[in-house]
This record gives C-alpha cells, structure tokens and sequence, in this order.
C-alpha cells in the first residue's frame, strides 16, 4: 500500500518530488514572511502570508497537474468543490468583492493543497511532507519564545506578544494546539535516537510556547487533542502493544513538561494584568459569564441570525465584518469602539460562525460533511492499521483535525493564511480515502481553483505593492496605491479626507465597502450617490 512507504518514494517522478520542495518550503515561508509596514498592522502579516500561501498552491498544482488528472475524485473532494463554487457564488452577491475574493482564494488555495498533499502521498511523499509541515509549526513556536525572551524586531508586532512572525499570540496558540500531533508524528517514526531527540525537543517547544500564549480556546483544543491522541492510542492494537511508541511518547512528555518548569520561573518580557496568570487563564477556560466568554455568546447569537436572514448564499466570503455592525446587539463588544459601525476584528470569533454566515447553509453543510467524512474514513484507517506507523499516522490524522475544528469554533482559524496551509495539507498527507472514482468533469473544478489561487497571488501581489505606496506618503503615491489596492479602505479614508477634487470619488469608494462605518458615511457627506 501506497499510504507512508517510504520505499515508494524512488517511484515519484521529477514534477512531484518538485512540487514537494515546493510545498515545504512554502510551508515555511507563510511562517516567516513579514512586512515592516507598521501603518498596516494586521496586513503587514496577513498579505504577505497569503501571497506565499496561494504561490504554493499555484507552483504545487502545475507541477502535479497530470498526476492529479489519474488520480481518482472522493466524495470529500466533490463536496469541497461544490462548497468553493458556492462560495464563488455568494461572491459575485457580496457588498464588498474585493473581502469575497481574498476570502475564496484562501478556500480555493486550501483545497488545491488538500488535493496536491493527496497525489504526493500516492507517489510516497506523505511522510516528507508531514514532516515539512511539522518543522513550519516548530519555527512559529521558536519565533514566539524569542519574542517571549527579549528579542525585539520588525518582524514581531509589539501588541499582542508573543506573536512572533504571526503577529498575535492567540495565532500562535491555534497552530501549537494542531500541529503539536505532525511533531508527534515525525518524532515517534523517526528512524534514529537523534532524529527522535530533536524532533522531541521541537514538539516540547510547540508545548512550551502554547502555554505561554494564555489562549483559553487554544488550550481547549489541545486538551481535546490531548485526549484524541491517547484515545486513539488505546483503541489500536498496533499502538496499544508497542512499547517504542509509548516510551518515545513518554519522553515527549517529560520533556514538555521541564520545559513548562522552566519558562514559568524564567523572568521574561511578558506583562501580565493578573498576579497569577496562567492559573487565571486555566480557572476561567470555559467562562461564558463575562468578558471574552461572553462577547462570543452575544457574537454567535447575532451571526446566526445573520445567516438566517441570508441562509442561500450568506452575506459574502468574508464580508461578515462588512454586515455584521448593522445586526450587532447593543453595546455589542464586537463593534469597534473607536471607530463607530465597524468591527473590532476582521472576523467573527468562529471559522463555523462565518462559514454559515457567510456562505450560506448549503456551502456549511457540504463543508460539514466533508469533515465527518475524513474523520469517519480516519477511525476506519485506525482500526484497520497493521502496524504502529499506519496507526500513528490515523491517530495524528484525528487529532490535527480535531484541533483545528475545536480551535476553530472559538477563534479564526482556517480562515487564515497560515493554519489553512498547515491543515488542509497535513490531511491530505494522512487521510485515506474508503472509495474514489474517475468523474473526469470534476478534475476541471480543480483546474479552476489553481486559477482562482493564481488570481490570489495577483491581487495579494497589488496589495503588497499599494502598502508600500502608501507608506512612502504624498498624494501621488496614495493615488497609486488606491489605484492598484481599489479595496483598500484605509487609503481610500485618507485620500477622501486629504480632500481635493477627487475627495467624492474616494469617500464614495470607501462608504461602498463598509456601508455602516460611520467615519466613511461622514467623509461622504454631500457627495451624493
């Protein structure tokens, strides 16, 4: 069988073990790239991530494009292309397009990844690309200790420490809690006592910087990780019976655990309001009476609400921000308090929220669905593993993805640059389809992704390229920008209130994103329709 041979490796041909290359180093670069545009504190690390992201995805499908043609189509796949082409739909519906395009490149890229992933394992490279997978979330832990340790650049955000080169702690903490399970993976099949060493010494790392981070959301997915790994360890024969796999994960343990002693005693940069912090946040993991606990009560309520009034197509691929204000309960804490009628977050506090939101109840069922199915098709695997690398390899399949939903219901999660690349990848290396089939029609709608993840890299390109404009300042440069970014709103407030004769047009562009925001509404004034 094709599924972690590693001995089928030599049959991949020279476009796969390419695309391979392709697909890990990307998985590093959306971890590391960065601008140092302060002026755009969340872009400065969203663009440059999703360029990176939707470039692999691009780079990857070409080179595999005929391999994947062979391959079969799932019933997973059918379902996740049906999902992108509604979500394309609710698109061309949205009030802000240039939100549904970003956020439909990310779900096309998303599956174009789950598809490459899944032909590189049938030519034997699933391993080496868990194991790519695997060195990308150890760097986001490295990059938010070094932070957590004194270590001061641009390419860390001085808010919300210790983002590291993702710019937010609660970012760090989604993809510690999934992607702990890929480091259990490479560690427990390492093939040597120091490939285990380092690859143990990673995984407690992982462990380390997830408890720093004080994500109360992050912290109960990797609690459900926890207990899906040693679930799934006493459910298999394979696993129950061998003694390696339990002492190397043993060994993990204890590693974590000193390096948990370690970091809580070790003075660091990190400024906490509570006298005893980590015991706060642990107390009050499942708090819905009060503070974040509650603003997403309120939150899920109001989106639900959202999608019952828009339940075909939903408001828009990420146009949630965009609708939401004018549905917000009052004194809702998702509203912006500075900055009347927008959100405080570009997101909802919820993949699933902004899913059903905003694609609609059909494009949330199939995506649904299609997760029940791998899970489903992820107990079978286990069950019938015949040995420990097949069942680890079911075990870790489980654990990522129970990570990445639980994560995901509290926070933004797959909807990011960043976790989106880490986990569709990382399922399509480990997941095991029951059946497939030839539907040639079908391999066109993954033709068609590449082609909206090419778009992707052409418009995060433009992004890019109008912040720099706009950092440079003057007019002529801020024109650029807006002409080259049209989405932006930030440039296009400041040109509306830099005034002049084209003030109107701006003020118009930038009330026609967010209708509800009321600086724009003001800037607008007496510029008619």
């Amino acid at each position: 069988m094709p599924e972690f041979d590693s001995s089928l490796a030599p049959a991949a041909n020279g476009a796969e073990r390419l695309a391979l290359r392709v697909m890990q180093v990307g998985a590093i670069a959306v971890v590391i790239v960065v601008s140092t545009l302060h002026v755009f504190e969340l872009d400065r690390f969203f663009v440059p991530k999703e360029l990176a992201f939707h470039l692999t995805a691009v780079l990857a499908g070409l080179l595999v494009v005929r391999a994947m043609s062979r391959l079969g189509i799932t019933r997973v796949e059918v379902f996740l292309a049906i999902y992108v082409l509604l979500s394309a739909l609710s698109a061309l519906m949205a009030t802000n397009r240039w939100l549904a395009l970003r956020a439909l490149a990310i779900s096309a890229s998303s599956v174009v990844l789950f598809r490459v992933a899944r032909t590189l394992r049938n030519a034997g490279l699933a391993r080496a690309v868990i194991h790519g997978l695997g060195l990308a979330v150890m760097l986001v832990a490295v990059m938010s200790l070094l932070q957590t340790y004194g270590v001061r650049t641009d390419f860390f955000a001085e808010n919300r420490s210790p983002g590291g080169t993702l710019g937010n702690r609660n970012f760090v903490a989604h993809v510690a809690a999934f992607g702990l399970p890929l480091l259990l993976f490479s560690a427990m099949g390492a093939r040597s006592r120091r490939a285990y060493v380092w690859r143990a010494f990673g995984a407690a790392l992982v462990v380390v910087a997830l408890v720093l981070t004080r994500s109360r959301a992050a912290w109960l997915a990797f609690a459900v990780t926890a207990v899906v790994v040693f679930a799934g360890m006493l459910f298999s024969k394979a696993l129950r019976r061998d003694a390696r796999t339990w002492k190397r994960l043993a060994g993990i343990g204890l590693l974590a655990a000193a390096g948990i002693g370690a970091a809580l005693v070790l003075p660091n940069t990190l400024r906490w309001n509570d006298d005893n912090p980590y015991l706060e946040s642990l107390r009050r993991v499942t708090d819905a009476q009060e503070g974040s606990g509650h603003g997403r009560l309120v939150q899920y309520g109001r989106s639900m609400l959202l999608a019952a009034r828009h339940p075909l197509f939903g408001v828009g691929p990420g146009n949630w921000p965009v609708t939401y204000p004018a549905h917000a309960a009052k004194n809702d804490p998702s509203l912006d308090q500075g900055d009347t009628g927008m959100t405080s977050n570009p997101w909802p506090s919820s993949d699933w929220m902004a899913w059903l939101s905003e694609r609609g109840l059909a494009a949330f069922l199939l995506l649904l669905f299609a997760v029940f199915k791998i899970a489903w098709d992820g107990l079978r695997q286990l069950r019938r593993a015949r040995d420990a690398e097949e069942a680890i390899a079911a075990v870790v399949l489980l654990a990522t993805l129970a990570g990445a939903c639980v994560a995901g219901a509290f926070d933004a999660v797959l909807l990011l640059a960043v976790p989106a690349f880490l986990v569709w990848a990382a399922i399509g290396s480990l997941w095991i389809p029951e059946e497939s089939s030839a539907r040639p029609a079908w391999r066109y709608a993954f033709a068609a992704m590449i082609l909206v993840s090419a778009i992707g890299v052409y418009r995060s390109a433009k992004q890019l390229m109008a912040m720099n404009l706009f950092s440079a300042g003057g007019r002529a440069s801020i024109t650029r920008a807006a002409e080259l970014d049209p989405g932006n709103y930030r440039i296009q407030m400041r040109l509306a209130r830099m005034g002049g004769h084209a003030r109107c047009e701006h003020a118009r562009a930038a009330h026609e994103l967010f209708p509800t925001a009321r600086a724009a509404a003001q800037v607008a004034r007496g510029c008619g329709k």
